[in-house]
């Protein structure tokens, strides 16, 4: 059962889709993602963002990132990343959103000891909120806009889900 704020690994059956469904989501590998919210489209759905570690960027890819987290505020590119702590220092990919169901979870992120790490951090949550929010809603007034085809996704998994159900 997801919970929000958890962070987890989602499931290469996932990125299949995606994939399927015309999208591209990288090179997912065995990436953390956290499921911020709920979703209130559907109450299995939920929203992940998936995430990297500061330390594993080189300096020409941090550069990119924070030509984006110095756009103004009013400019969606500004939402596109953010920078903040978990068990590492972490960079979340924002407008790389996605939904997700309790199906397509592997398994939890632990943290040294081994617990299942939720965020915690009300500020981190706060902003990654906010700029989430700002990118589903840019992406209900453009569908499909972002790489990974958000809206066929949720539209996928919104009829997955009520199969399953």
């Amino acid at each position: 059962m997801i919970k929000e704020r958890g962070i987890y690994y989602a499931s290469n059956g996932l990125y299949d889709i995606i994939k399927k469904l015309g999208g591209d989501c990288g090179n997912p590998g065995h990436r953390p993602v956290v499921c911020l919210v709920k979703s209130a489209e559907h109450p299995a759905l939920y929203w992940a963002i998936p995430m990297g570690i500061v330390g594993h960027r080189i300096q020409t890819a941090m550069d990119r990132i924070n030509k984006f987290l110095s756009y103004p505020d009013n400019d969606i590119r500004s939402c596109y990343y953010h920078v903040g702590r978990t068990t590492n220092r972490s960079i979340f990919f924002v407008s790389d959103a996605f939904p997700i169901i309790d199906k397509y979870i592997d398994e939890e992120h632990v943290d040294c000891n081994k617990n299942h790490y939720i965020i915690k951090n009300k500020p981190l949550i706060s902003e990654l909120e906010r700029k989430l929010f700002r990118i589903l809603a840019y992406e209900n007034a453009n569908p499909n806009h972002f790489r990974q085809h958000i809206t066929a996704i949720k539209n996928h998994l919104i009829a997955e889900a009520e199969n399953i159900e």
